[in-house]
């Protein structure tokens, strides 16, 4: 399958009404975290709300709604109180919203919130990106999960990096060639009818098409090979598309690119080994410039 280089600007990032208000730019909605990965709700909400939505929302438990608070002051908190009954509804409110969802940061596979909130999104929630603890849960359940995400008139957007990939897929990518990783993504997002961004040195988009996007330029950059760089560029990614739901191709492209420039911004200010996944938000502004925002 031929590659596709990433554009090197996007233009529908730059329409922006300054008439509009906090509703016209949609609500991502953040269910991440965990008593012991609080953190990753924080990274993934913190790079939501540089992404240029209009609200965020964390839903959690209260141990990770409390670090939230207290780090990211713009976002709304949304507790669960561990009811099925209670949770459906609110998940409900949540689909009734313009805006996307993003599930799994911080989340362990075998959190029984994490399973009843999985399908009713995979059903109901339009615009939807899932990043790892979703992941996991869904490779051991392929055939109940898979055949969700086939029926998704609107196709769920996945980030696996290539641990996540090997257990989604059943093919380990370490060290694969360029041809092997394209052929292995685009075939599993056509099968699956999703769009991978599968990360990794040179993070590519594959779309339920079969098209395959790539970052190009010289954007290997180690600073990013630390935990926690994935719930900055899936935060980004939900904050895109909660405002740009129906360029969900383009979304991904997009998040790819500005996260790969906001981490080399970061490395060349704060060095490789320094560099931390928090900082990385911190250079969004000037990576949507480079974009073309």
């Amino acid at each position: 399958m031929p590659e596709k280089k990433i554009p090197d600007t996007f233009i529908f990032l730059a329409v922006r009404d300054d008439k509009g208000h906090k509703n016209d730019f949609g609500t991502a909605t953040v269910i991440a975290g965990s008593e012991y990965m609080t953190g990753a709700a924080i990274l993934a909400a913190g790079a939501a709300l540089r992404s240029g939505c209009g609200l965020v929302r964390v839903f959690s438990e209260e141990k990770t709604l409390d670090a939230v608070r207290a780090n990211l002051p713009c976002a709304l908190t949304a507790p669960r109180d561990g009811s099925e009954a209670e949770t459906i509804r609110q998940m409900n409110s949540f689909a009734g919203v313009k805006g996307a969802m993003l599930i799994g940061p911080g989340m362990p596979p075998d959190d029984p919130y994490l399973k009843l909130i999985l399908p009713f999104a995979l059903s109901n929630i339009e615009n939807l990106v899932l990043d790892a603890g979703a992941l996991t849960l869904m490779a051991k359940d392929k055939t109940y999960y898979y055949g969700l995400l086939k029926a998704r008139k609107n196709p769920a957007i996945l980030t696996p990096h290539v641990g996540e990939f090997a257990r989604l897929s059943g093919t380990d990518l370490s060290g694969a060639s360029d041809e092997d990783v394209c052929n292995a993504i685009s075939e599993f997002a056509i099968s699956n009818n999703c769009i991978l961004i599968f990360k990794d040195s040179n993070s590519r988009v594959a779309t339920n098409d079969g098209s395959i996007y790539y970052s190009g330029g010289n954007f290997a950059n180690s600073g990013l090979a630390k935990g926690g760089s994935g719930d900055v560029l899936a935060g980004l990614a939900v904050g895109l598309l909660a405002q740009f739901g129906n360029m969900s191709a383009d979304v991904c492209q997009a998040a790819v690119r500005i996260h790969s420039l906001a981490g080399g911004l970061a490395a060349a200010k704060l060095g490789k080994h320094s560099m931390i996944p928090s900082d990385i938000a911190e250079f969004f502004p000037e990576a949507f410039r480079q974009a073309g925002y």
